[in-house]
């Protein structure tokens, strides 16, 4: 018998049934064996057929209360609680991972350290969907989070996210009072515990869906992911009241 899962991949969904399946298929029966992990859901209310498709893709599904509207921290948090893995690995319900089995190998190799208190990656768009305004702003952004946290101020995207789980809990995870800004915050407030460092991974790239970028571009999305880091690391609250949804 298994002891407890080493890795739980913890996704929030909300109306995801048009990617969640691509997203969890790459969970694969051989890979959750071989690293012992544990794919747990953390649903918000959908309201279409998500719930439907998750059958035996996921090992643990969350929901919310219904009529009760759920953010993207409090998502999150919801899916941290019932995860009993060593590491936590927080990713979107678009998420895709480049190479599963070398993402896995290479992040547990590097939580070897236990100095590597959480770890962040590079991320592109499906690969499909690519644009040159897609790799002008992330060869720009991955750069931007990488010297972030080589001067050590603690960086990583709430697509990805990897921490170690009595590091998450220590620092009580996610803020649930913030609307957006919540990934960098938990960085944030990681990196200031010292005795730890948060680990740019460059080697490990993960896609998403470019459905944000498409519909805001590239100018309003990081206009807003500016404003809301700034107002998070000054005041502690998010400029945006709410992170609209894109399906």
């Amino acid at each position: 018998m298994q002891n407890s899962p080493k890795i739980s991949v913890i996704i929030p969904t909300l109306n995801e049934e048009k990617l969640i399946v691509k997203t969890l298929e790459q969970f694969t029966p051989l890979l959750k064996e071989k690293y012992n992990m544990e794919i747990v859901v953390s649903d918000g209310g959908s309201t279409d057929g998500t719930l439907t498709l998750l059958t035996t893709l996921v090992d643990k599904v969350v929901k919310a209360e219904p009529g009760v509207k759920q953010n993207i921290p409090q998502g999150r948090n919801a899916g941290a609680r019932p995860a009993e893995g060593e590491f936590l690995y927080f990713l979107n319900a678009d998420t895709i991972i480049q190479d599963t089995e070398s993402f896995f190998r290479e992040s547990l190799a590097a939580f070897a350290d236990e100095k590597n208190y959480a770890l962040t990656c590079r991320f592109h768009v499906f690969p499909d969907d690519v644009r040159l305004s897609d790799k002008i702003f992330h060869g720009f952004y991955n750069n931007y989070v990488r010297m972030l946290n080589a001067i050590g101020m603690g960086m990583g995207r709430g697509e990805c996210q990897m921490v170690r789980s009595d590091i998450f809990r220590k620092v009580n995870g996610y803020n649930e009072l913030l609307a957006a800004g919540e990934d960098y915050d938990l960085y944030r407030r990681i990196k200031k515990l010292g005795g730890g460092r948060i680990k740019f991974m460059n080697e490990m790239l993960v896609y998403e869906s470019p459905r944000r970028y498409r519909k805001f571009g590239y100018i309003k999305v990081f206009g807003d992911w500016t404003k809301n880091s700034f107002s998070v690391f000054f005041k502690n609250k998010s400029v945006s009241k709410e992170w609209e949804a894109v399906r």
